[in-house]
């Protein structure tokens, strides 16, 4: 399936999922997605309101509160109501590097939070661009090295897994690197193709189409194995970085609420990432279907912050609030 058709399409989708009419609807629920409309967590989060609105007999409305690299949608969520009517779909790394990196934190995950179900995955990449003669991760490697003045890096913003991912690589390697933040992939990848920054770090998804139109080279991927999407490209770790990142969505309730609903809502929408047309739908858009009790989003979560915790620490990175 054309990953650019596919989308396309999705954003024809209503915002209003409704449930069949044979079914009475218990109510409204507002999926509050604090990122923008478009991009594949987006979309999930649309095919999930579409798919459980029926599952659960309610009307199901996907809202974009976007801002403050994703704390707007979260706020809007914690402290809610916990009558099932707002449910919150965010990234992984929201919930584990925001209480991190601000100096006061808005939120605690485990106080603030009823964890419902993991939802997706997604993998990052490390790209160059035609500018650069390297054949792999290794011989970029050597380029850098003879090129101490060219080590600029593109990340989609501060405070997220490539930022950190960049400090990491930044230790591993013995490279001074400088980091250049931006507004989302599209202008990293467009620089690198420019020739303005050596490397960036971005969504192996939004890096895939330029990658097989030769615009730029995936060099590697940050997660455990080979991506299916690029079974080509190294990982990190077999490029010799003993680093796995990838990343994931997942989906809370407000503290609170009913451990029953929150069962439920989970159980629907782990059924409905199983379905193979909605599989075959997400994959279209770099995305691994996963699905999960509220235990394995919270062992998840677990995992991710104390992997990440020392390493932002190291860096002195915080964000003023």
């Amino acid at each position: 399936m054309d990953r650019r058709n596919f989308m396309a399409g999705c954003l024809g989708l209503p915002l209003l999922a409704q449930a069949d009419g044979a079914h009475a609807q218990a109510g409204l629920t507002k999926i509050i997605f604090p990122f923008a409309a478009g991009a594949g967590g987006d979309t999930l989060c649309r095919l999930i309101a579409q798919e459980i609105a029926p599952v659960l007999q309610r009307t199901m409305v996907v809202e974009n509160r976007t801002g403050a690299d994703g704390l707007i949608g979260i706020k809007a969520v914690k402290g809610g109501s916990t009558d099932g009517s707002m449910v919150l779909v965010t990234t992984g790394p929201t919930m584990y590097l925001l209480p991190m990196v601000e100096t006061t934190p808005s939120f605690d995950t485990a106080k603030d939070f009823v964890p419902v179900s993991l939802l997706a995955r997604f993998e990052f990449a490390v790209v160059i661009g035609p500018a650069i003669d390297a054949a792999d991760f290794k011989g970029f490697v050597a380029w850098l090295k003879a090129h101490p003045d060219k080590t600029s890096f593109g990340v989609p913003s501060n405070g997220t897994i490539p930022h950190f991912m960049g400090s990491r690589l930044e230790k591993d390697l013995g490279i001074p690197l400088s980091r250049v933040p931006y507004r989302g992939s599209r202008p990293i990848l467009n620089d690198l193709i420019g020739g303005h920054v050596s490397f960036g770090i971005v969504t192996l998804a939004d890096a895939l189409p330029q990658h097989r139109a030769k615009g730029v080279k995936i060099i590697a991927v940050s997660s455990a194995e080979r991506s299916p999407f690029a079974p080509e490209v190294p990982t990190l770790k077999e490029s010799g970085i003993d680093l796995v990142a990838d990343a994931w969505y997942g989906m809370w309730l407000p503290a609170g609420s009913p451990p029953e609903f929150a069962g439920k809502l989970g159980a629907a929408a782990s059924a409905v990432l199983a379905k193979p047309e909605v599989k075959e739908k997400l994959t279209a858009i770099g995305l691994i279907p996963v699905g999960s009790d509220a235990e394995g989003l919270s062992k998840e979560l677990a995992a991710n912050t104390a992997f990440w915790q020392p390493i932002v620490k190291a860096t002195g990175y915080k964000i003023e609030n």
